[in-house]
């Protein structure tokens, strides 16, 4: 995982137990006063989410625990695509470009221009240098790109 992935994980777990926790606590005591359990809506939403958050709280514990963080500023940069560099691709079809950073699963996002290292494209371009030319295989079929540059 990349450094600004464990933090946004940290942060989010500070989130869970700091704010959201505790407010569940509070939701879960005001349906309660209300009466009889069993057909309290309220309560059993409150225990529900209460459900969730502790199992999100625990994932993220035990990912925090097993994680490695791997900085690649401290790498020194050979032109190769290795996991946290951002790469910089030429679609040879559409002349396109488009910029990716290979992240871990959990910090992916497209819209942010991160992959996961387990999709197609990362898997296509780990190894691979500046201006080699490779083929990905995608769900839209068959797609030819250059790597244009890669940043550390």
């Amino acid at each position: 995982m990349t450094i600004h992935g464990a933090d946004a994980l940290r942060e989010e777990l500070n989130h869970l137990k700091t704010v959201k926790r505790p407010t569940i606590v509070a939701d879960i005591a005001t349906a309660r006063e209300h009466g009889d359990l069993k057909e309290n809506a309220e309560y059993h939403a409150a225990r529900e989410q209460q459900s969730f958050c502790e199992g999100r709280i625990q994932e993220i514990e035990g990912k925090l625990g097993n994680l490695q963080i791997i900085d690649v500023s401290k790498i020194p940069n050979t032109g190769k695509v290795i996991f946290g560099v951002t790469v910089t691709l030429l679609n040879i079809d559409t002349e396109a470009e488009v910029k990716y950073q290979i992240v871990g699963d959990d910090e992916a996002d497209i819209k942010q221009g991160r992959i996961s290292i387990n999709s197609p494209i990362a898997r296509g371009l780990i190894g691979k240098s500046v201006d080699s030319e490779i083929e990905i295989s995608t769900p839209g079929g068959m797609v030819e790109y250059e790597i244009m540059a890669v940043e550390h």
